[in-house]
């Protein structure tokens, strides 16, 4: 390994292969997200009224409340990928680092199962 080229001084130092991973997902769940809030936004136009009663019977249809447990799951994933890139590139210190990296994914993976256990429980007839 030469110190003489740009490909000589770069060898061995590790392999990139997993941005690109990250970047698919974070664009795959953005596209997700658009076409999951334009479904919720014309379903909402398209309801008679607004009232608890009325959504909560719309969110009981099977359809909308698989829907909705989408949104709130790609929301959620998308969030956690933002931020997981956010804390690598601005949090140097390693403990700091790991400790940012653990409470964000607790808190996406917490909110993204209280959102779909809360949509389950309305869909399933649990709550009202």
């Amino acid at each position: 390994m030469g110190n003489g080229t740009s490909l000589g001084r770069v060898r061995g130092l590790g392999s990139a292969h997993s941005g690109a991973h990250h970047w698919l997902l974070q664009r795959f769940t953005a596209v997700g997200n658009l076409l999951l809030v334009g479904y919720f936004i014309v379903s909402l136009v398209l309801l008679p009224d607004l009232a608890h009663g009325t959504v909560i019977e719309w969110l009981r249809h099977p359809v909308s409340a698989s829907a909705m447990a989408l949104l709130v799951i790609s929301t959620f994933w998308h969030a956690r990928l933002g931020l997981q890139v956010l804390i690598e590139d601005y949090l140097p210190d390693a403990g700091n680092r790991f400790a940012a990296l653990a409470v964000l994914n607790f808190a996406a993976f917490g909110g993204g199962a209280f959102g779909v256990i809360s949509i389950a429980r309305i869909a399933l007839g649990g709550a009202a």
